[in-house]
């Protein structure tokens, strides 16, 4: 397993702090860090700042929204991306949801995965240096009268180098938009994961790798959640709630919240569902009393440095092969947090390379 860390933009106020804080992740091994993109801060910006402040480390947009711009303009910002990094970008995508989509940006929000699909098919071409010409649902290119053009438009190449091996990820988590995610794209965005639950989303992901004749083994499979290395686990535990309730109360309406189904179809919709209800009606302080600690500890990494090892061997265990860990503190104790969990991933990939006593 690699480590991948997150920006939360919504809580940056000191950018110099966090060009410090990438600078220190990649030095004590972090792999790759991944940029959210909500109604705060756009997602590429960022990426191109600290790309330059950095040297090793791999960056991916976590994500970029499906709809609020072009594919053409997708494709342009990620080979630019990737061209003037020497190749550490990754392109993610995602639908958000009708909240986000219609509310911030004016779009409608309909038919995600057949938006999802036309715009991988046509960033793909834009990447591989075809003639981009393509006759969807969403997307006509070029753009005829019958579309409402001009009738003047023409199929294009882009002018800039080919980038055919550029990583494309897909954040998504109900049953359909996973098995597209295994016919598509390169990785995995998951979220409200449990790994004793892991194929409830694996499985859906390589039936769609396998309909589309492409090698599961091959996908990177993304999730992650909070790291707290603590003698009292409870505590920590107790400190997460709020934001899990916010998840399964507000991430999205009554109708789509993506989070509250996730943990639902895993064996918490009883209190997924009340949480939520407590939370649409006001209640918020009680939504976040009701959030399990169970449920905390079984989506986090939470405890002494053996019970985090222990939990990252049921990731790897899982086909995890990437972990987002988010740390709390000062930027001095994420970093210590992130070179410990860095510390107990080379114990954890060690024992999987040691050979079978006997063997």
């Amino acid at each position: 397993m690699k480590i991948a860390i997150g920006l939360n933009h919504n809580a940056i106020t000191d950018w110099p702090a966090t060009v410090t804080f990438a600078q220190e992740a990649e030095r004590v091994g972090v792999d790759s860090l991944w940029t959210a993109e909500a109604w705060s801060h756009d997602a590429a910006t960022p990426i191109a700042y600290l790309m330059a402040k950095t040297e090793r480390l791999r960056f991916g947009s976590g994500i970029f929204q499906i709809g609020t711009r072009s594919p053409a303009l997708i494709g342009m910002t990620a080979q630019s991306l990737d061209q003037m990094s020497g190749g550490r970008f990754m392109l993610g995508l995602g639908t958000s949801g009708p909240q986000v989509i219609e509310g911030w940006h004016g779009l409608p929000f309909r038919k995600p995965l057949q938006h999802t699909r036309e715009v991988i098919e046509i960033v793909r071409r834009v990447m591989n240096g075809e003639t981009v010409a393509y006759d969807g649902e969403f997307y006509q290119l070029p753009l005829d009268a019958e579309h409402g053009g001009t009738g003047e438009g023409k199929a294009l190449r882009s002018g800039a180098p080919i980038t055919p091996n550029l990583p494309i990820y897909v954040a998504s988590l109900g049953p359909a938009n996973l098995r597209l995610t295994g016919a598509l794209a390169d990785g995995w965005l998951g979220g409200s994961f449990i790994p004793e639950y892991a194929d409830l989303f694996l499985d859906e992901i390589r039936a769609g790798a396998k309909a589309a004749g492409r090698d599961f083994s091959e996908i990177d499979i993304g999730v992650g959640g909070t790291v707290v290395f603590t003698d009292d686990p409870e505590q920590a535990a107790a400190q997460l709630k709020p934001g899990l309730a916010f998840s399964l109360g507000a991430m999205g309406s009554k109708q789509h919240n993506f989070y509250n189904a996730a943990y639902s179809r895993q064996g918490w919709a009883d209190e997924a569902k009340e949480i939520q209800r407590l939370w649409l009606s006001g209640q918020r302080d009680e939504a976040r009393k009701r959030v399990p600690t169970e449920l905390v500890l079984a989506t986090h990494l939470i405890g002494d440095r053996q019970a985090v090892k222990d939990r990252l061997r049921v990731y790897r265990d899982a086909g995890v092969t990437t972990f987002r860990a988010g740390a709390h503190g000062d930027l001095r104790a994420k970093i210590e947090t992130l070179a410990q969990l860095a510390e107990v991933m080379e114990e954890v990939k060690a024992e999987a390379a040691a050979p079978a006593r006997g063997a």
